[in-house]
């Protein structure tokens, strides 16, 4: 009996320290942690704790980290929302898509995991590049990799200097601005490497569009 008595106090000794530890490691993970890491977030960068939000006539518009896509009302005959001619448009995206349009999809993120021989990647690309080019008004071969290509997030924000330069012309003609106007934004909002040498230089298609849009009024 005393040997019971014993064994149940042991159990009742460890159940209690497990339930002290779990309350205590509960207050200090689960509550003072992250209430320390958002106000830290807050006091010292607002501007990518809350999203890198982009703000435009007064409201949020999108994520300077999130590309969007510009499209009209209108649909082509497999039912894709076709792109908006007065807007620049975005790298294609394999998130979520399964055609040859760009289509994003923010709930979803990644690559089409195609491999670099795959035919399939490559009947896409050779669409992907046709169309673009018809749509830009120039030859196909004038149209740059990342014109053809998604990225491996499926929700890149940029394109390259050399797409947005592409694309110039046709958003300046289908919004009545000078040429020089439309590609004078473009090399405003081109952003060089990161210190100078990481990465390649890159255009944010929202802010340039945002940027676009004041041009217009």
């Amino acid at each position: 009996m005393t040997l019971l008595n014993g064994t149940a106090r042991s159990t009742a000794r460890l159940a209690g320290a497990a339930l002290r530890a779990l309350l205590a490691l509960t207050a200090l993970c689960g509550v003072l942690y992250p209430l320390a890491v958002t106000g830290i977030a807050q006091a010292a960068f607002p501007h990518q704790a809350n999203g890198s939000e982009v703000r435009a006539d007064g409201r949020t518009v999108g994520s300077a980290l999130i590309g969007q896509t510009y499209t009209l009302d209108r649909k082509d005959k497999d039912g894709n929302p076709l792109p908006d001619p007065k807007y620049f448009q975005p790298r294609p995206s394999a998130a979520g898509a399964n055609t040859v349009n760009t289509q994003y999809t923010i709930l979803v993120s990644g690559g089409s995991n195609l491999a670099a021989d795959s035919t399939v990647l490559s009947g896409e690309i050779k669409d992907r590049r046709a169309q673009i080019a018809a749509f830009n008004g120039v030859a196909p071969g004038a149209v740059p990799p990342d014109a053809v290509t998604a990225s491996g997030s499926g929700v890149d924000p940029d394109i390259s200097p050399a797409y947005a330069a592409l694309q110039v012309t046709r958003v300046a003609r289908a919004n009545g601005l000078p040429r020089a106007e439309v590609a004078r934004l473009v090399e405003d909002h081109t952003e060089g490497r990161a210190l100078g040498f990481l990465g390649e230089p890159r255009v944010n298609v929202l802010e340039l569009n945002i940027a676009l849009h004041q041009l217009e009024k």
